[in-house]
């Protein structure tokens, strides 16, 4: 397929060959206020004190930063809530705060069979045992190739992650197209020699697919 630039020049499109997402607003609508009632039910404590827990005290960033490793942040986590927290209780929270987009998920079922998928996510490590249950529809496509910010302790936009992201999944920048709702993290992407756009729906998407494949 082939495009046109500016001065009305034929413009080629790129071969992709793979397609990396973003989880939370690209395949799945992320909900905190669901998640934070699902640990304040499990530990007891009020809403707003879980909230300040997760996210005001900074821990979350440091997980999903890779500053902190699973059993200091669930340890951690655990002492500001009074509580026993195991991993099983983090997920099923964070499961519960996830829904996956329908629209987004029907397209990406209907996308070549020989196109790689994969994921890239500001998370920490666990969030790699949330997705399969999240999106498990299309978890077939992505298997082996779900990939958390916090194993790399670095997170998006930095575009060193991109460049780590694609070395460990062996896909070339050339041939990859990577899709966010943050238009910030594309910039990033576009830096680290990816082809990259913005997504916020199914509309969206299907716009940009049309575009790159």
């Amino acid at each position: 397929m082939s495009g046109a630039d500016a001065r009305g020049w034929p413009v080629k499109t790129p071969r992709i060959r793979h397609v990396l997402f973003d989880f939370d607003g690209v395949l799945a609508d992320y909900h905190h206020e669901v998640r934070i009632g699902h640990l304040a039910r499990h530990s007891g404590m009020p809403h707003e004190h879980v909230r300040e827990v997760l996210f005001g005290s900074g821990l979350e960033t440091a997980y999903d930063s890779g500053g902190i490793d699973t059993d200091d942040y669930l340890a951690r986590l655990g002492s500001g809530l009074a509580c026993s927290l195991d991993a099983d209780t983090w997920i099923e929270a964070r499961v519960a705060g996830s829904f996956a987009i329908d629209e987004v998920l029907e397209q990406i079922e209907a996308l070549d069979p020989a196109l790689e998928l994969g994921v890239l996510t500001n998370n920490g490590v666990m969030m790699a045992q949330v997705i399969p249950r999240v999106v498990e529809r299309i978890y077939p496509r992505l298997q082996g190739r779900v990939l958390c910010s916090g194993g790399f302790q670095l997170r998006k936009p930095e575009p060193r992650i991109f460049t780590l992201a694609l070395e460990t999944l062996g896909w070339q920048a050339a041939h990859t197209l990577f899709v966010d709702d943050v238009f910030a993290n594309v910039q990033g992407a576009r830096e680290a020699g990816l082809h990259a756009d913005t997504v916020s729906s199914g509309r969206t998407l299907r716009k940009v697919l049309k575009r790159y494949l």
